[in-house]
């Protein structure tokens, strides 16, 4: 098999079109998380949260956020370690489940979550007798019994239950068994997840890197470890280099050769297109950093900017704010990186308006 060489454009185009951001827009919401393989199921709702706003952006105004409740409650897709994935998808990660934290030599952080857990074995079972009698129940109604407290610089800091609950999801034990507004609901596991089948671990690894690929179109063949989903592919598909760009890629040959017709979208700083902000930075020479956890005075660009696709090219960002209270979809700022056309303007414009109808709020824009 020879090495595929691949413009900037071209890599960028197959991400695009992976993502299903190119033309025609997709019409089916359980085909666009098969295709995508995951939604980021963070409760953040500056503008709308995570999975809404990448629903959104793919399949436009005609989706409504009932319809992934929807799905969520008949079980078609299911809450998983804080990704919304395909129920059918399950079977490909209980074999890690069963081997938690990890096989092989383990990273510190493995070996650390590993006996934190072991360390308050005692507040696990309770936990566990808790949900067995009374379940589901959200954390704050579960014991915290931990004589070893959950150290953190941020958020997770003492959150003693909440981590502990995240840890046993992780080893298979408890599950999200719905949400109450934006509060997980917590359960056993065997009375959430539908059945108990189980690929071998070589087999799911390889199954997960070939449709992580296939939702991504190009990305590197290794990269750092991550907790919950690798932003890697090991040797699913085929080897490509990209001009300009140093490291092994991998491309999904189904991309290779096929027409390309972009459009505008506005996107989640949390979308898979700009998730990994290293390949981001290498294929679309974009600047970006999701600055929620900076002190206001410190933002360039705002509390959850919105990254605006046009074409093939990441050209700026979207500061605007849902204040639900006033019913208003407020725009501070639109951050140019490029110059914007005339064309370009009236897209993102329109974009924005329908971002405003969906969310049934008014638009509040300054004029430019």
């Amino acid at each position: 098999m020879g090495v595929h060489e691949l413009t900037r454009a071209e890599a960028r185009r197959m991400a695009v079109r992976a993502q299903l951001l190119d033309r025609p827009r997709p019409t089916a919401l359980l085909g666009v998380v098969q295709r995508l393989t995951l939604l980021q199921a963070d409760q953040t709702a500056a503008v709308a949260p995570n999975a809404d706003l990448v629903l959104w952006s793919r399949l436009g105004s005609a989706y409504r956020p009932a319809d992934l409740e929807a799905a969520l409650g008949d079980q078609a897709l299911l809450e998983l370690q804080g990704m919304i994935r395909p129920a059918a998808d399950l079977a490909l990660y209980r074999a890690d489940m069963a081997d938690w934290p990890g096989r092989g030599e383990l990273l510190d952080w493995q070996e650390y979550r590993s006996d934190w857990v072991e360390a308050n074995r005692g507040c696990r079972l309770d936990i566990l007798r808790r949900l067995r009698s009374d379940g589901p129940l959200p954390a704050r109604e579960l014991p915290d019994s931990c004589e070893l407290r959950w150290p953190s610089s941020g958020w997770s800091n003492d959150r003693n239950v909440l981590k502990m609950l995240e840890l046993m999801e992780a080893r298979g034990e408890v599950a999200v068994a719905g949400r109450d507004g934006r509060e997980r609901l917590w359960d056993l596991a065997d009375r959430i997840f539908p059945d108990d089948r189980v690929v071998a671990a070589g087999e799911a690894a390889r199954i997960r890197g070939e449709r992580r690929l296939r939702s991504l179109g190009i990305a590197r063949s290794s990269s750092a470890k991550q907790p919950v989903e690798p932003v890697d592919v090991d040797e699913a598909g085929e080897p490509a280099v990209i001009e300009g760009l140093r490291g092994r890629w991998r491309v999904d040959p189904a991309q290779l050769g096929q027409p390309f017709t972009g459009r505008t979208a506005l996107l989640s700083p949390l979308d898979r297109l700009v998730f990994d902000r290293k390949r981001m930075t290498d294929l679309f020479e974009f600047e970006y950093q999701l600055e929620m956890y900076k002190p206001a005075a410190k933002r360039r660009w705002g509390y959850w900017a919105m990254p605006i696709l046009h074409g093939d090219r990441l050209v700026g960002k979207l500061d605007a704010t849902a204040d639900r209270r006033a019913g208003v979809l407020r725009v501070d700022a639109i951050h140019r990186d490029v110059p914007f056309t005339k064309a370009m303007t009236a897209a993102v414009d329109r974009e924005i308006a329908d971002l405003a109808a969906w969310l049934d709020l008014h638009l509040d824009r300054p004029l430019d």
